[in-house]
């Protein structure tokens, strides 16, 4: 809980500020790139968790990993969070830039599992279907389990919907462990 905390307070500091200076959506970028290099690379989150290696040392292996493609103010923040100890929060702050970007603008994040890759056809339904049911705008994920076998699961405003045939094959298999169909004679 302290550490949600910690991310929403800096990224609502962080979406005002981008507001006063009209810059939510080049910040939006910035937090999306944030998340990814923080996603990617393990061995940034335990550099990051370390507290023998100095401030000045992080901040500088983080310009070195965004350069210039990250805006300034997104630069400032992002020293102002590493100088503050809160290097290992810069996840957690992205996602909670972009959660609270995306409410502002009636966006709506959904995720489409499949178990190859969807076409653009399937995307589109499924971003219509979503829409409709939420009157948001859907910004549409997708994934690859071929685990799946066939199917899709589509998940939204913690809401999923699970048709995978892995899924059914797993609740017809724990159907036949209870031994609903054989006879208690």
């Amino acid at each position: 809980m302290q550490d949600y905390r910690i991310n929403i307070n800096y990224a609502k500091a962080l979406f005002t500020l981008a507001g006063e200076t009209n810059q939510q959506e080049e910040v939006a970028k910035d937090m999306r790139l944030v998340q990814e290099v923080c996603a990617e690379n393990h061995v940034l989150a335990v550099v990051f968790s370390n507290p023998i290696i100095k401030e000045d040392k992080k901040v500088g292996i983080l310009r070195d990993l965004l350069g210039e493609r990250v805006s300034r103010l997104t630069d400032a923040f992002l020293t102002f969070v590493v100088k503050k100890r809160r290097s290992v929060n810069l996840k957690g702050i992205s996602s909670a830039y972009l959660e609270l970007f995306r409410d502002s603008r009636g966006i709506v994040l959904s995720t489409l599992t499949t178990a190859v890759e969807a076409d653009e056809g399937l995307k589109e339904t499924v971003r219509g279907t979503i829409g409709k049911y939420t009157g948001r705008t859907v910004e549409l994920n997708t994934a690859i389990d071929p685990k799946a076998l066939g199917g899709f699961a589509m998940s939204f405003d913690n809401k999923m919907y699970d048709a995978r045939i892995s899924t059914m094959l797993e609740k017809l298999h724990r159907e036949f462990d209870r031994n609903d169909y054989e006879s208690k004679l």
